[in-house]
C-alpha cells in the first residue's frame, strides 16, 4: 500500500520540481550508442563480468546485457562504460 503511495509521491515531485524520474526513483540510466558502445548509471554494483556477458545489480532486481567481445572501458561506483558487440539488454527480477 505505501509503495504506490511512495511511487505517486515521486511521480508528483519529479513532475513539480522538473527533475529527472531516474534520480528520484532510483532508476539506473541506460545509453546506448547502436551495438557498440553502452553507458548504465546509478547501478548498485558489478556482479560478473566476461567477454560475452555483464550483471549488474540493481536496486530492485538486476541488469544482464549480452553480447561479444566486451571490454570495460570506465568503471566507477554507480557508472559503466561497456564497449563491443551488445546483443541483448535484460532486466531480471532476481
Amino acid at each position: 500500500m505505501f509503495g504506490k503511495w511512495r511511487r505517486q509521491v515521486r511521480n508528483w515531485l519529479a513532475n513539480k520540481m522538473e527533475l529527472p524520474a531516474d534520480i528520484l526513483m532510483d532508476l539506473p540510466r541506460i545509453t546506448m550508442i547502436g551495438q557498440i558502445h553502452i553507458y548504465i548509471e546509478n547501478h548498485r554494483g558489478l556482479l560478473s563480468f566476461s567477454d560475452k556477458e555483464i550483471r549488474l545489480l540493481l536496486k530492485q532486481g538486476q541488469l544482464l546485457v549480452k553480447g561479444e567481445a566486451f571490454v570495460i572501458k570506465t568503471i566507477l561506483p554507480e557508472e559503466i562504460l561497456l564497449e563491443g558487440k551488445i546483443s541483448q539488454v535484460l532486466y531480471l527480477d532476481e
